[in-house]
């Protein structure tokens, strides 16, 4: 079996450290910060897209994602905690599984991250933004990780907090979870899946039983 996690709001809660970051990127070049809610709504698109949104034009969009980058690397680590029971289900899931993490963030934060936090010797492979052309809800990165992963295929789940992350699981043709723990509420994940759960560790206890 293979179990891929998505990350922000799935495992990790980084909402201090990516609030900050986009204060700081929009305030370097002298525009007013957008308020917290809209800035957390966009959480688990790529950067590039959550500036856009966000109101910044095409042409600055890659120098505030840069100016975001240079002040996230420094706090990530400090300003990150893991979910409620995230430690757990890791722990679990890799009882029964082969395990990976599909995610928007940049890879090499990523894993930063889940070194600092005594957790990435669980995962086979972990594929960020910069690895693939198409992110979530498009499949290329599901089909990415699973292209990495050797296990018994029969098989295969993803675990994750927003309505991208089962977009992607459904393009891909994979079973998925999601988790009210993060970014998104229940009623806006059913309309997505009947697989809801609290957190991902009861989203791998629900795995393991099927």
């Amino acid at each position: 079996m293979i179990i891929l996690f998505d990350l922000d709001g799935t495992l990790i809660d980084s909402t201090e450290a990516i609030l900050e970051s986009f204060d700081v990127a929009f305030k370097t070049f002298g525009a007013a910060v957008p308020d917290e809610e809209s800035i957390k709504a966009e959480i688990g698109h790529p950067l590039d897209v959550m500036f856009a949104t966000l109101g910044v034009e095409e042409g600055h969009v890659d120098a505030h994602v840069q100016a975001y980058k240079m002040h996230y690397r420094k706090i990530s680590c400090a300003k990150t905690v893991l979910l409620p029971e995230a430690r757990e289900a890791v722990e679990l899931a890799s009882q029964h599984a082969v395990l990976g993490v599909v995610t928007t963030k940049t890879a090499k934060y990523s894993i930063e991250l889940l070194e600092h936090m005594g957790l990435m010797r669980y995962f086979d492979v972990l594929v960020g933004r910069e690895d693939v052309e198409n992110p979530k809800p498009h499949p290329e990165p599901i089909f990415k990780a699973l292209s990495k992963l050797q296990s018994d295929k029969s098989k295969y789940w993803m675990i994750g907090d927003t309505p991208m992350d089962i977009l992607a699981a459904k393009a891909a043709n994979i079973n998925s979870v999601g988790v009210t723990c993060g970014y998104a509420d229940e009623t806006l994940l059913l309309e997505h899946t009947d697989n809801v759960s609290k957190t991902a560790l009861e989203a791998v206890k629900f795995i393991t039983l099927q």
